[in-house]
Parts: C-alpha cells; structure tokens; sequence
C-alpha cells in the first residue's frame, strides 16, 4: 500500500531506521534534560543552576556548529556522526554511575551536560547533511517535517516519561534510559553507505568556514532563508521558552497548565508535519514558507491575548502549526540550494542561528516579560515580526524570489553507496 506523501520518505528503510532512533534518542534526551535540572535545583536549591545547566546543554551549538559543519565537509558523515554519538553515550552512562552512587555533583553534572552538548554540536551538521542522501529531493520537504515531528513527539512523550520513571527508580533510571537510547542511533547510523565528501585540498578548516559563509551570502535562496530564520528565532521563537511563564502568570495553572500549552503546540506541529509534504508538492516551499511566515504573528497575537487557557491552547496549536512549518520548510530550502560539497557549512550556519538568536530572544523577552507581562511581551513581538516581514517584502522586492523549488539535478534518488 502506498503512503502518504507526508510519510513517503519512510519507504526508504535508511530514512526509517534513522527517524526510529533519533526519536528514541530524543525521547532519551529530553528525559535527561528534565531530570538534570531537578538534580540540580534539588541539591543547591537554587534554580540559576536550573538555567545554568540548560544552557551548558545549547551553548555549544552557536560555538562549535561551524567547526562541525566544516568537518561534516570533510570526514564521512556517518563515522562523525557515529562518532559523536559514541562520545555522548559515554557521557550518558558516566552520568548514570554518579546519580546511582549519589556523587552526581552540581559542577559535575553541568560539566557532562556541556561536553555532550559539544560533542552534538560537532556532529549535528552531519546528521542534517545526509537527508538528501537518504530520500529523493521530491521528499526532502516531507523528510524534514518528520525530522521535526519526531523532536516535538519526544518534547511531549520525554518530559511525561521523566516524571514517571523519577519517581519509580530515581535519577539515575531516568539517566540509563537516555544512555541506552543514543544506541537506536547506533544501530541506524552504523550500516549507512554515503557518499564520501570531497574537500578542496589544502583547505583548513577555518578557510573552509569562511568560504562557507561566502557562499550563503551569495546565494540568493539561502540568503533568504537565514534572513527569515533569524527574524523567526529572535522574535518568535521565545513563545516556547515562556510557555511555563505564562501558564503560571496568567492562567495560575503551573504544572497543569505548562503540560496542556506544551502538549497543545507539539500536536500542531505534528500536524504540520504530516501535512507539510503534500502542501509543498502542491503549492511550491516558497509559497508555503511565505504563507506560514505571514500568518504566524497574527497566530502568536492570538495566543498572547486569549483570555481562558483553553483558547491560550487552541492558540497556541495554531503557532505550533505555523512556526513548525516555517522551520521545516527553512531546513528544506537550504538542504535543496547546498551543493554537496558545500551541505554541511550550510545547515551549521542555520544551526548557529538558531542557536545565538533564540536565547538572546528568549533572555530579551523574558526580562521584558517581567516588566510589561507576558501578554504585551508576545504580542508586542509579533507586531515586531509582522512589521519587519511587511518591510522586508517591500523595500527588497524579489528578496525572496528565489525560496522557490529549483530545478532537480542529477542525484534524485537516494545514493547507496561509497563510504
């Protein structure tokens, strides 16, 4: 029986046993993330390590990410990868021995987190890189809205499953169980065959990188989408982070409340994803990017003004719908406008973006939010990006001409093949 278009990447069973463990990975990863800052704030009692601990876990990406997308040019994607995994693993289960035998100190602890995000940071280009070699370019919108589906199906299930196996078996169950995640990744990485990146030679690394960034700003389509991205990750993007925020503020529901909006939004976005594949194929990426681009502030406005928790989650449905279609759809675009050579440099570049923006954004708003409230925050920002995509569009007319599909080259099918 033939799938979907939205499903019809997970035809090709390298596709498939990737998706299978990064998911399983993810689950793993955002137990982990719960459980840590509970450990943490736990032991001190002060939740600045809270925060301190979660950003050890996301720093790196904004430091490390163009090394690694540098390196993803360069060395086999698939033993970076596995690479990078092995080290996180390690790191997992020397984790899981400190909470068992009581030692899993604060510093410690913040320590693991901060190598392990380094070590994701280094091979997450890698992972994003090797999407096209996977399915036909016909998929690729389809294959990076499941990629996104998988990380917010696992934002939802982790943090449930965290709550549960804490309480049942303590830290370090939660722990052992992401150690023993990261090997579904193994287990997918290991048999890939791909093709072999062929690096320009005598080039360093840092020569490498800037020849990388060269090539975005030239590139009329990429150029676009990090212009887009950055404006989504800096004003945007924060709803996510002052989701427990506003449950707590405004509606009084804290707990209860951060689950309902969390859960609220990852449906949508799951939604969009199963959507997304037949909505590019039908309309074209540009104008599907455009059109979530431009209903997304009135989207987040909605959210920021609804007056009960149950229209803040109807709402905020809406923007998990929207936002997850534009950061798809962002992950497409480049991955179809890279060359080969040049793929890795390219979704790193995405990746520092989003890394640097989205905090910056998320302390900026939270520190107005405190302030102003939370309602003015989030609606404020969306008239911002409102306002800025209305500038962008008509002061730069065919700014963004070129976020349409390209023509398919040569490598239409998934490559078998080299490494």
């Amino acid at each position: 029986m033939a799938l979907p278009r939205s499903l019809a990447p997970l035809r090709h069973r390298p596709y498939a046993a990737l998706w299978t463990g990064a998911f399983c990975s993810n689950i793993g990863t955002w137990m982990e993330t719960v459980a840590v800052g509970i450990l943490v704030t736990e032991v001190t009692g002060l939740a600045v390590w809270a925060t301190l601990v979660a950003a050890a876990g996301f720093v790196p990406n904004a430091f490390l990410g163009p090394i690694g997308g540098a390196l993803a040019d360069r060395i086999p994607r698939r033993r970076m990868l596995l690479g990078a995994t092995l080290v996180q693993t390690v790191l997992a289960g020397v984790l899981t021995t400190l909470a068992a035998l009581d030692a899993a100190e604060p510093w410690a602890v913040t320590l693991i987190v901060l190598a392990s995000g380094c070590a994701g940071a280094l091979g997450f280009p890698s992972y994003q890189s090797m999407m096209p070699d996977l399915v036909p370019r016909e998929e690729l919108t389809a294959a990076a809205a499941l990629g996104a589906a998988q990380w917010n199906l696992g934002r939802v299930v982790g943090p449930a499953l965290a709550g549960l196996v804490i309480a049942a078996g303590g830290y370090e169950w939660a722990f052992a169980i992401n150690t023993v995640s990261f090997i579904a990744v193994i287990i997918a990485i290991a048999p890939l065959r791909l093709p072999v990146p062929k690096p320009k030679e005598g080039e360093s690394i840092p020569t490498a990188i800037k020849a990388g960034i060269g090539y975005a700003m030239r590139e009329s389509g990429i150029r676009a989408v990090m212009a887009y991205l950055a404006l989504n990750a800096l004003l945007a993007a924060p709803f996510i982070g002052l989701v427990p925020a506003v449950a707590k503020k405004i509606f009084h529901e804290g707990r209860t409340g951060t689950s309902v909006l969390v859960t609220a939004q990852g449906i949508g976005a799951v939604l969009m994803a199963l959507l997304l594949g037949g909505l590019a194929a039908r309309f074209g990426n540009r104008r599907v990017v455009l059109g979530a681009l431009t209903l997304l502030p009135a989207a987040l406005v909605l959210y920021a003004i609804a007056p009960t928790l149950e229209l803040a989650a109807v709402a905020i449905f809406a923007v998990g719908f929207l936002y997850l279609g534009c950061l798809s759809s962002f992950t497409t675009i480049a991955q179809l406008r890279a060359p080969p050579e040049m793929r890795g440099r390219i979704m790193s570049g995405l990746m520092v973006l989003l890394g640097t923006l989205y905090p910056l954004g998320l302390l900026t708003q939270g520190a107005l939010a405190d302030e102003i409230g939370e309602r003015a925050t989030t609606a404020g920002a969306a008239v911002i990006l409102a306002a800025a995509l209305f500038l962008v569009r008509t002061t730069r007319p065919g700014f963004d001409r070129d976020l349409g599909d390209i023509a398919p080259r040569a490598d239409t099918a998934p490559i078998a093949a080299t490494e």
